[in-house]
């Protein structure tokens, strides 16, 4: 059992008509068919959603969203139209929205890694292979990889788990010529992302992205990244000076929320089917911390 702990009732706001409520994100449809996506402050963990949110947390991800896309632009294009609130949408939405393309979404997250952990390490560990891709002996968690690799998954409903598909399934899926793009593009990507955050002091573990294709007038459909990009829910940042293979590296994301939930002052068992408990305040505190350090690290500016 999992997903949400307790389902938010989505906001009415005229003008707009509410498509879906995601773990973080509600999106919504304008009358003319762009979309409007607007990034709460929950979070998830063990395919839960919690009951307790993060303030800022929308913020940050948006905001550290839009900065990376505007250092991305020359290889991929992005999804955002505007920034700008739609009429009649609440102040609290100010900050942690976008009005984007509607595009045709690519069913597969494109994840790219340039160290092992995670799941990678899991299946590398069984196979000394991830996604299929054979890996040389002798790699512990938290290892560089000889070079990055693209390990894609399949897209996963709320309460439910990717999970890591091989390259020749992706291009069964969406076609060969799509797939070698996807593929093309997450590690063009990656390796950019990988050397901004490297000069910040960053390792830059691994990532996830989501892309889908607009059409481009006569020459067809055009390959745009979507969603969120390069933030603490979709990424592994690492801080270099901490970097230790061989053990669990310290992480700018919801590490303390994970560390709290299967600690015993919890009292809650994951392998239950109990949801989760509300979070203390000091893991709130320290969760937020750490998303605002990530912002202001990778992009040089103080949080406000």
């Amino acid at each position: 059992m999992s997903g949400f702990v307790e389902k938010p009732e989505p906001l009415q706001v005229p003008g707009l008509t509410h498509l879906h409520t995601g773990k973080v994100r509600d999106l919504y449809e304008t009358g003319s068919g762009d979309l409007v996506m607007v990034a709460s402050d929950r979070i998830s963990a063990y395919d839960w959603v919690l009951p307790t949110e993060i303030p800022d947390k929308g913020r940050v991800l948006t905001q550290l969203s839009l900065w990376w896309f505007e250092r991305l632009t020359d290889l991929v294009p992005n999804h955002v139209l505007s920034t700008d609130l739609p009429a009649g949408a609440p102040a609290d939405w100010s900050g942690r929205t976008l009005v984007c393309k509607a595009l045709d979404m690519v069913p597969v997250e494109c994840v790219a890694r340039g160290y092992l952990t995670g799941s990678g390490l899991v299946e590398y560990n069984e196979t000394r292979t991830v996604c299929g891709l054979a890996l040389p002996e002798g790699l512990v968690d938290g290892s560089e990889l000889p070079a990055p690799i693209f390990t894609p998954a399949t897209k996963a409903a709320v309460g439910d788990h990717d999970e890591n598909v091989s390259y020749e399934e992706v291009a069964h899926q969406v076609g060969a010529e799509s797939a070698a793009l996807l593929r093309q593009k997450t590690l063009a990507v990656y390796g950019r992302a990988r050397d901004i955050a490297r000069e910040r002091g960053i390792i830059l573990a691994d990532t996830k992205f989501e892309f889908g294709y607009s059409a481009a007038g006569e020459e067809g459909a055009e390959l745009v990244i979507a969603d969120e990009v390069l933030t603490p829910d979709s990424s592994r940042f690492w801080p270099a000076d901490q970097w230790q293979p061989g053990r669990a590296q310290p992480s700018y994301d919801k590490q303390y929320v994970r560390d709290w939930l299967t600690s015993p002052a919890s009292g809650w068992d994951r392998r239950s089917e109990q949801p989760p408990p509300a979070l203390p305040d000091e893991v709130v505190a320290a969760t937020r911390a750490k998303y605002v350090e990530a912002y202001e690290r990778l992009t040089g500016t103080a949080w406000s």
